[in-house]
Protein backbone atom coordinates (compact mmCIF):
# COMPACT_ATOMS: atom_id res chain seq x y z
CA UNK A 1 0.00 0.00 0.00
CA UNK A 2 2.83 2.35 0.85
CA UNK A 3 4.43 1.80 -2.57
CA UNK A 4 1.19 2.53 -4.42
CA UNK A 5 0.69 5.66 -2.30
CA UNK A 6 4.18 6.91 -3.10
CA UNK A 7 3.76 6.30 -6.84
CA UNK A 8 0.42 8.11 -6.87
CA UNK A 9 1.83 11.09 -4.98
CA UNK A 10 4.78 11.40 -7.33
CA UNK A 11 2.41 11.17 -10.29
CA UNK A 12 0.31 14.04 -8.90
CA UNK A 13 3.47 16.04 -8.22
CA UNK A 14 4.54 15.55 -11.83
CA UNK A 15 1.21 16.90 -13.13
CA UNK A 16 1.36 19.88 -10.77
CA UNK A 17 4.94 20.59 -11.81
CA UNK A 18 4.14 20.54 -15.53
CA UNK A 19 1.35 23.10 -15.03
CA UNK A 20 3.47 25.45 -12.90
CA UNK A 21 6.64 25.15 -14.97
CA UNK A 22 4.72 25.81 -18.17
CA UNK A 23 3.17 28.95 -16.76
CA UNK A 24 6.37 30.26 -15.19
CA UNK A 25 8.42 29.60 -18.31
CA UNK A 26 6.12 31.91 -20.26
CA UNK A 27 5.94 34.56 -17.51
CA UNK A 28 9.47 35.03 -16.15
CA UNK A 29 11.14 36.37 -19.30
CA UNK A 30 8.75 39.34 -19.15
CA UNK A 31 7.89 39.87 -15.47
CA UNK A 32 9.64 39.15 -12.14
CA UNK A 33 7.60 41.27 -9.74
CA UNK A 34 5.68 40.03 -6.71
CA UNK A 35 2.88 38.42 -8.73
CA UNK A 36 5.42 36.14 -10.40
CA UNK A 37 5.48 34.23 -7.09
CA UNK A 38 1.80 33.22 -7.26
CA UNK A 39 2.31 30.06 -9.30
CA UNK A 40 5.29 28.92 -7.18
CA UNK A 41 3.20 29.46 -4.04
CA UNK A 42 0.51 27.32 -5.65
CA UNK A 43 3.14 24.63 -6.34
CA UNK A 44 4.39 24.77 -2.72
CA UNK A 45 0.85 24.58 -1.36
CA UNK A 46 -0.02 21.72 -3.72
CA UNK A 47 3.13 19.82 -2.78
CA UNK A 48 2.22 20.05 0.91
CA UNK A 49 -1.26 18.73 0.16
CA UNK A 50 0.04 15.88 -2.00
CA UNK A 51 2.59 14.69 0.58
CA UNK A 52 0.41 15.33 3.62
CA UNK A 53 2.51 18.10 5.16
CA UNK A 54 0.23 20.05 7.48
CA UNK A 55 1.45 23.57 8.21
CA UNK A 56 0.30 25.25 11.43
CA UNK A 57 0.98 29.00 11.28
CA UNK A 58 1.57 30.72 14.61
CA UNK A 59 1.33 34.52 14.59
CA UNK A 60 1.57 35.98 11.07
CA UNK A 61 4.13 36.79 8.40
CA UNK A 62 4.69 40.41 7.49
CA UNK A 63 3.26 41.16 4.06
CA UNK A 64 2.92 44.27 1.96
CA UNK A 65 6.52 45.41 2.45
CA UNK A 66 9.92 44.21 1.33
CA UNK A 67 11.45 42.07 4.04
CA UNK A 68 14.05 39.40 4.76
CA UNK A 69 12.64 36.26 6.39
CA UNK A 70 15.19 34.31 8.46
CA UNK A 71 14.50 30.75 9.56
CA UNK A 72 16.03 27.55 10.93
CA UNK A 73 16.16 24.57 8.57
CA UNK A 74 15.34 20.86 8.90
CA UNK A 75 14.54 19.46 5.47
CA UNK A 76 13.86 20.05 1.79
CA UNK A 77 10.23 19.80 2.91
CA UNK A 78 10.67 23.12 4.73
CA UNK A 79 10.69 24.78 1.31
CA UNK A 80 7.10 23.93 0.35
CA UNK A 81 5.98 24.34 3.98
CA UNK A 82 7.38 27.86 4.29
CA UNK A 83 6.95 28.78 0.63
CA UNK A 84 3.22 28.06 0.81
CA UNK A 85 2.63 30.87 3.32
CA UNK A 86 5.16 33.60 2.42
CA UNK A 87 6.09 35.29 -0.84
CA UNK A 88 9.71 35.78 -1.88
CA UNK A 89 12.91 34.22 -3.20
CA UNK A 90 14.81 31.59 -1.26
CA UNK A 91 18.60 31.80 -0.93
CA UNK A 92 20.16 28.35 -1.31
CA UNK A 93 23.48 26.57 -1.81
CA UNK A 94 24.78 26.61 -5.36
CA UNK A 95 24.91 22.82 -5.72
CA UNK A 96 21.14 22.61 -5.12
CA UNK A 97 20.57 24.14 -8.55
CA UNK A 98 21.65 20.79 -10.01
CA UNK A 99 19.28 18.66 -7.94
CA UNK A 100 16.61 16.84 -9.99
CA UNK A 101 13.25 18.65 -9.90
CA UNK A 102 14.03 20.62 -6.72
CA UNK A 103 16.76 22.63 -8.42
CA UNK A 104 14.64 23.43 -11.44
CA UNK A 105 11.58 24.33 -9.39
CA UNK A 106 13.78 26.59 -7.32
CA UNK A 107 14.70 28.50 -10.45
CA UNK A 108 11.01 28.86 -11.27
CA UNK A 109 10.54 30.52 -7.86
CA UNK A 110 13.54 32.76 -8.56
CA UNK A 111 15.67 31.08 -5.91
CA UNK A 112 19.11 32.66 -5.60
CA UNK A 113 21.75 29.92 -5.69
CA UNK A 114 24.99 30.94 -3.96
CA UNK A 115 28.18 29.03 -4.69
CA UNK A 116 30.74 28.70 -1.91
CA UNK A 117 33.57 29.02 -4.42
CA UNK A 118 35.47 32.29 -4.15
CA UNK A 119 35.41 32.88 -7.91
CA UNK A 120 31.58 32.80 -7.91
CA UNK A 121 31.10 35.30 -5.07
CA UNK A 122 30.52 38.29 -7.35
CA UNK A 123 27.86 36.47 -9.38
CA UNK A 124 26.04 35.42 -6.21
CA UNK A 125 26.09 38.95 -4.84
CA UNK A 126 24.70 40.33 -8.10
CA UNK A 127 21.89 37.72 -8.15
CA UNK A 128 20.79 38.70 -4.63
CA UNK A 129 20.97 42.39 -5.41
CA UNK A 130 18.79 41.91 -8.48
CA UNK A 131 16.04 40.32 -6.37
CA UNK A 132 16.23 43.22 -3.92
CA UNK A 133 16.31 45.86 -6.66
CA UNK A 134 13.14 44.32 -8.09
CA UNK A 135 11.47 45.03 -4.73
CA UNK A 136 11.08 41.37 -3.79
CA UNK A 137 11.63 39.72 -0.41
CA UNK A 138 14.21 37.08 0.53
CA UNK A 139 13.87 33.89 2.57
CA UNK A 140 17.09 32.71 4.21
CA UNK A 141 17.92 29.56 6.19
CA UNK A 142 20.48 31.27 8.39
CA UNK A 143 22.16 28.15 9.80
CA UNK A 144 23.70 27.50 6.40
CA UNK A 145 22.77 23.81 6.67
CA UNK A 146 19.98 21.61 8.03
CA UNK A 147 19.56 19.76 11.33
CA UNK A 148 17.16 17.27 12.91
CA UNK A 149 15.28 20.20 14.46
CA UNK A 150 16.02 19.32 18.08
CA UNK A 151 18.02 22.55 18.37
CA UNK A 152 18.88 25.62 16.30
CA UNK A 153 22.44 25.66 14.97
CA UNK A 154 24.51 28.89 15.05
CA UNK A 155 23.53 31.45 12.41
CA UNK A 156 25.89 32.74 9.75
CA UNK A 157 26.20 36.42 10.63
CA UNK A 158 27.47 37.34 7.13
CA UNK A 159 23.95 36.77 5.77
CA UNK A 160 22.63 39.63 7.89
CA UNK A 161 24.71 42.16 5.98
CA UNK A 162 21.94 41.89 3.35
CA UNK A 163 19.61 43.71 5.73
CA UNK A 164 22.10 46.50 6.48
CA UNK A 165 23.81 46.94 3.12
CA UNK A 166 21.71 46.42 0.01
CA UNK A 167 20.90 48.13 -3.31
CA UNK A 168 17.61 49.53 -2.01
CA UNK A 169 19.64 52.20 -0.22
CA UNK A 170 17.99 51.65 3.16
CA UNK A 171 18.10 48.92 5.84
CA UNK A 172 15.55 46.15 5.35
CA UNK A 173 13.44 44.71 8.17
CA UNK A 174 14.05 41.12 9.23
CA UNK A 175 11.37 38.72 10.46
CA UNK A 176 12.71 35.68 12.37
CA UNK A 177 10.85 32.40 11.82
CA UNK A 178 10.95 29.14 13.77
CA UNK A 179 10.09 25.84 12.09
CA UNK A 180 9.18 23.18 14.66
CA UNK A 181 8.54 19.55 13.71
CA UNK A 182 5.51 18.25 15.60
CA UNK A 183 4.58 14.89 14.06
CA UNK A 184 5.71 12.46 11.40
CA UNK A 185 3.27 9.84 10.10
CA UNK A 186 1.01 10.41 13.11
CA UNK A 187 3.79 10.01 15.70
CA UNK A 188 4.97 12.84 17.94
CA UNK A 189 8.48 13.94 16.88
CA UNK A 190 10.14 13.16 20.21
CA UNK A 191 12.94 10.81 19.10
CA UNK A 192 15.79 11.11 16.62
CA UNK A 193 14.43 8.17 14.64
CA UNK A 194 11.05 9.84 14.11
CA UNK A 195 12.55 13.25 13.40
CA UNK A 196 14.89 11.85 10.76
CA UNK A 197 11.90 10.64 8.77
CA UNK A 198 11.21 14.32 8.00
CA UNK A 199 14.59 15.98 8.59
CA UNK A 200 17.17 15.66 5.82
CA UNK A 201 20.64 16.37 7.15
CA UNK A 202 24.15 15.04 7.68
CA UNK A 203 25.03 12.57 4.89
CA UNK A 204 21.50 11.37 4.04
CA UNK A 205 20.82 10.45 0.41
CA UNK A 206 17.97 12.45 -1.13
CA UNK A 207 15.99 10.04 -3.38
CA UNK A 208 15.55 7.26 -0.76
CA UNK A 209 14.50 9.84 1.82
CA UNK A 210 11.86 11.34 -0.50
CA UNK A 211 10.59 7.87 -1.43
CA UNK A 212 10.26 6.75 2.18
CA UNK A 213 8.41 9.92 3.17
CA UNK A 214 6.06 9.58 0.19
CA UNK A 215 5.08 6.11 1.47
CA UNK A 216 3.76 7.47 4.79
CA UNK A 217 -0.01 7.59 5.14
CA UNK A 218 -0.11 10.71 7.32
CA UNK A 219 2.86 12.79 6.17
CA UNK A 220 4.04 15.35 8.76
CA UNK A 221 2.87 18.26 10.86
CA UNK A 222 5.04 21.34 11.29
CA UNK A 223 4.50 24.60 13.16
CA UNK A 224 5.82 27.82 11.63
CA UNK A 225 6.13 30.62 14.18
CA UNK A 226 6.55 34.18 12.92
CA UNK A 227 8.28 36.40 15.46
CA UNK A 228 8.07 40.21 15.71
CA UNK A 229 10.04 42.08 13.07
CA UNK A 230 13.58 43.23 13.82
CA UNK A 231 14.11 46.63 12.21
CA UNK A 232 17.63 46.58 10.77
CA UNK A 233 17.64 50.39 10.87
CA UNK A 234 18.11 50.09 14.62
CA UNK A 235 21.35 48.13 14.26
CA UNK A 236 24.82 49.27 13.25
CA UNK A 237 26.36 45.80 13.53
CA UNK A 238 25.26 42.67 11.63
CA UNK A 239 26.43 40.39 14.44
CA UNK A 240 24.11 42.06 16.94
CA UNK A 241 21.19 41.68 14.52
CA UNK A 242 22.18 38.06 13.92
CA UNK A 243 22.31 37.29 17.66
CA UNK A 244 18.90 38.82 18.35
CA UNK A 245 17.31 36.92 15.47
CA UNK A 246 18.97 33.69 16.60
CA UNK A 247 17.58 34.11 20.11
CA UNK A 248 14.09 34.69 18.66
CA UNK A 249 14.26 31.57 16.51
CA UNK A 250 15.83 29.33 19.17
CA UNK A 251 13.39 30.59 21.79
CA UNK A 252 10.42 29.64 19.63
CA UNK A 253 11.52 26.05 18.95
CA UNK A 254 9.22 23.37 20.32
CA UNK A 255 11.47 20.78 21.94
CA UNK A 256 10.76 17.03 22.33
CA UNK A 257 9.82 17.38 26.00
CA UNK A 258 7.26 20.06 25.09
CA UNK A 259 5.78 17.77 22.46
CA UNK A 260 5.47 15.00 25.02
CA UNK A 261 3.60 17.37 27.34
CA UNK A 262 1.20 18.28 24.50
CA UNK A 263 0.58 14.61 23.70
CA UNK A 264 -0.07 13.73 27.37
Amino acid sequence: MGTARAVFRLFLLAILTVVVVGTQTLLLPFYRGKYSYLMPIFWQWGTCKIFGVEVIVRSAPVKGRQIIYVSNHLSYLDIPALGSVVMGSFVARGDMSRWPLIGYMGKMQQTVYISRERQDAAAGKEAIEKVLRDGNSLMIFAEGTSSDGSKVLPFKSSLFSLALENPTGKPLPVQPITISLLEVNGKSAVTTEIRDQYAWHRDMTLPPHIWQFARFRRGAKVAITFHPVREAAGYSDRKALCNDCYNDVAGGLMLPEQLLALAA
